[in-house]
């Protein structure tokens, strides 16, 4: 097992995200580094723009890094895990125990996203932040348990201001702490956590203003009755709550979760670090929203490495400005999709590194216009 990390000491002096958050300094991406990658990109021996988002990965790295010769060889991906009290008013097709019973299936190999990092060559690890249960002791395993799931959002908030705080600090921490022992490149962000779409969906409605039913989907497989739950119960919380749309931290510990909450802290951490974060499919994009609200020179760091079936996950991402690399028809979780565009961000920084100029290789350029 990986304890929980000591909270940081070294603090940057920039204006506080809140002050019930983790103190970080994003520095925005620099346009001079991206025109220069833009610049080395196109002068490879290949038509322009003809491997499509692989140059765009390629550029944004560079410019990341700040480096001609980027690398994403330090590749991390961390999954955080919780429960919801929404999921007492039916939200979900499975019951709550469920999500310790796929923690403990993560923690045996046998989930899809260890066969994923597996394939890929992936350093990953598991994030108890507030499973029902008590999760064994294992070396994927970093216990940081703030309580055992959520209260209830349709009848009151999801988590105190306090437990917001603490639950970004879990993110941070995890990072932190596996950044110092290994570094990391690019990191990916998955979660598991049953009544977890219900929980994003409002997250996403109340940061864009949608109404529940235009973001909300089926999750886990939820009839029409099912689904049409779920937009009632988001709509009551509404009702009950009423977050600022620009205030990501209000939004939080309205309807939040404590796995949304810790990945929104594990990349702001990251990105200070100028790691590349790839995003998954819907949740992880509801916690990136919520990076994005506190401080917006995340997006500049942010991958969205798929299009989720869930019609929540674009409107987010629109607002943010990102654009999902794959599009797979997938709606899993657990990281699967970042796996899969992790793999394309090393492929992307190879790229760069290794192909070949025009010049390089001795073979004529584009003309120049008349």
């Amino acid at each position: 097992m990986i304890s929980n990390q000591d909270r940081p000491t070294e603090k940057n002096s920039s204006t506080p995200l809140s002050d019930e958050a983790p103190h970080y300094s994003i520095t925005a991406i620099s346009q001079d580094w991206l025109l220069r990658a833009r610049k080395k990109i196109d002068n490879k021996t290949k038509p322009l723009g003809s491997l499509g988002r692989i140059e765009e990965l390629a550029v944004q790295l560079s410019a990341i890094q700040e480096s001609d010769m980027p690398r994403a060889d330090r590749k991390l991906l961390l999954v955080f895990a919780a429960d919801h009290g929404v999921t007492a008013e039916g939200v979900s097709a499975f019951p709550s125990e469920v999500t310790a019973q796929m923690a403990l299936n993560f923690l045996s190999g046998g989930a899809a996203i260890n066969v994923f990092c597996r394939h890929y060559g992936i350093g990953h690890y598991l994030v108890d932040v507030g499973v029902k249960g008590d999760l064994p002791d294992h070396p994927l395993l970093i216990k940081a348990k703030i309580r055992p799931g959520t209260s209830n959002f349709a009848r009151e908030a999801a988590m105190s201001q306090e437990e917001v705080r603490q639950a970004l600090w879990v993110g941070a921490d995890a990072f932190l702490g596996l950044y110092q022992r290994t570094g990391c490149d690019v990191l990916g962000l998955g979660e598991i956590g049953i009544g977890n779409t219900t929980t994003a969906a409002a997250i996403i409605s109340a940061a864009t203003g949608l109404p529940p039913a235009d973001v909300t989907g089926r999750g886990t497989g939820v009839d029409d009755q099912g689904l049409a739950r779920k937009i009632e119960t988001i709509a009551r919380a509404f009702k009950l709550h009423r977050p600022a749309p620009q205030d990501g931290l209000a939004i939080l510990s309205a309807v939040g979760g404590f796995e949304i909450a810790a990945m929104c802290g594990a990349m702001l951490a990251a990105a200070e670090k100028r790691c590349c974060v790839v995003l998954d499919g819907l949740i992880s994009t509801a916690a990136g929203l919520i990076a994005w609200l506190i401080c917006p020179e995340v997006a500049g760091y942010m991958v969205a490495g798929h299009r989720s079936v869930e019609t929540g996950q674009m409107p987010a991402l629109n607002k943010m400005g990102l654009k999902p690399v794959l599009s797979l028809d997938m709606r899993l979780g657990e990281g699967t999709g970042a796996a899969i565009a992790i793999s394309l961000t090393d492929l992307a920084a190879r790229l760069q590194r290794e192909m070949a100029s025009f010049e390089d290789a001795g073979v004529s350029g584009r003309l120049p216009s008349l």
